[in-house]
């Protein structure tokens, strides 16, 4: 069995790491492959009796069709099957062209269930295994036990992004206590899976997992749940035993606006075990798109997140989406200088000032009033629907500030320098003179803690 990631945020995949685990436990030989660090595999693909492709995000599945139609063109009876979040997304396209299974929820009973059945497959109803009820599309929501994730199988961790600080960088590795979301933001793609609930992993696993990743050299942790808040008395208790067993380890943890403020009471104890940052999804600044979104929180509920955390000792890194079919260019000049006023320069990695929305197949904006008048067809390429912005020079700001920021990135300039090119190409589209804060104090866009690799969906 071959598993394959293409993209996890650049981290280690647990996405393999847990099924592999599960694969391995019931005595197949499994080998595990991720083309975000690795070389394309020939040899392991013309060894293989079955690959799984591992799709939590949205790049992951583009990168993973893309790949998959690769191998069906070298091994057209080879069983393939993808798996996760984004697996049932354009699963018609999907299962015609590339997979005879996808497998969306939680997906480990049902790929060992998968990987067994072509065990016992009689092969002369069907050329290489492929089952002549195939294809199939599952999405699995019940309840079970995981196993501690084979991280033995993965590249090491020095392959992947690290913790910069204090002039220092340090490995990192990231795990994962929960998986879906209590919250059912419109835009999101874990709603239109999970539908409102979420699935803890145990507590025992989460930390012989850590343990085992502490052994290979992390000296952080990253808490990849999508909303780790979901569940905080759960969460709590994992922090609390991964302090006493390792006090010296610090780590990060995504969640929302809504959900800081709520348990405004649990940041104090979590700087204390160690938290340096927490990644919230902003979104953007104005209280009618994220009304339209359902995020649960306004402008001003996330300034006062980002003094909660502060008081806290604990830094906010920023996700933002600038970009709907509502946004103004006055929007967006009200992001830039929000962005300034609230001493986040250093904290926003700069690909999120041009993130366009992506509105995949089951998303919960699909049949919101407000999306009529700018929804065109659906390009199952680009997993996403069409969309027009209300303003044409909204679209016109995107391309020209996605350009600016891919040069940038790759010339190496700071966050700052960065910053100060997006917000005059903001402020000149919106008609607007430079913002009077322009001159960005050095100790404000240096020294923050950061991953060295910028994340996106």
């Amino acid at each position: 069995m071959l598993l394959v990631s293409t993209y996890e945020l650049g981290h280690q995949p647990v996405h393999v790491a847990s099924p592999a685990a599960a694969l391995r436990q019931r005595g197949h030989d499994v080998r595990c492959l991720d083309l975000s660090v690795q070389r394309w595999d020939p040899e392991a693909v013309a060894e293989a009796e079955a690959l799984a492709f591992s799709v939590p995000m949205h790049t992951a599945m583009r990168l993973a069709l893309a790949a998959g139609e690769a191998v069906r063109r070298s091994r057209p009876d080879l069983p393939i099957c993808f798996y996760g979040l984004y697996a049932a997304v354009s699963s018609d396209l999907t299962l015609r062209r590339v997979a005879d299974r996808v497998i969306a929820g939680e997906y480990e009973p049902a790929l060992v269930e998968w990987v067994e059945g072509l065990v016992d497959h009689d092969p002369a109803s069907g050329a290489g295994g492929r089952s002549a009820d195939a294809p199939e599309r599952v999405v699995s929501l019940g309840r079970t036990t995981f196993p501690v994730p084979a991280r033995d199988l993965l590249p090491p961790l020095e392959r992947y992004a690290h913790l910069a600080l204090d002039g220092e960088e340090r490995l990192v590795g990231c795990v994962e206590t929960s998986h879906g979301c209590a919250s059912r933001c419109r835009h999101c793609p874990v709603p239109s899976v999970y539908d409102g609930r979420i699935r803890v992993v145990g507590p025992d696993v989460v930390l012989a997992d850590i343990e085992q990743l502490v052994d290979q050299g992390a000296r952080h942790i990253t808490f990849g749940d999508p909303d780790f808040l979901n569940g905080v008395h759960h969460s709590l208790r994992v922090v609390r035993s991964m302090h006493e067993r390792f006090p010296d380890l610090t780590f990060d943890c995504t969640t929302k606006v809504e959900l800081i403020l709520r348990h405004r009471h649990v940041w104090d104890e979590l700087a204390a075990a160690g938290c340096l940052f927490v990644v919230s999804a902003l979104e953007c600044v104005n209280d009618d798109i994220l009304e339209i979104l359902d995020k649960g929180h306004t402008t001003a509920d996330a300034a006062e997140a980002v003094a909660v955390l502060r008081a806290s000792g604990i830094e906010v890194r920023p996700s933002f989406l600038p970009f709907t079919p509502w946004t103004s260019l006055s929007d967006m000049v009200e992001l830039v200088d929000f962005v300034a006023a609230s001493d986040l320069v250093a904290n926003v990695d700069p690909v999120h000032y041009t993130i366009r929305l992506l509105v995949p197949e089951g998303s919960l904006l699909l049949d919101h009033p407000a999306m009529a008048a700018h929804l065109g067809d659906y390009d199952p390429e680009r997993l996403s629907y069409e969309w027009t912005a209300a303003d044409p020079r909204v679209d016109r700001l995107q391309a020209e500030l996605a350009q600016l920021v891919e040069q940038g990135l790759a010339a190496g300039e700071p966050n700052g320098s960065l910053y100060l090119a997006v917000s005059r190409v903001v402020h000149a589209a919106a008609g607007e003179p430079p913002a009077a804060g322009e001159l960005i104090a050095a100790g404000s866009v240096e020294g923050r803690p950061r991953l060295t690799e910028p994340w996106f969906c």
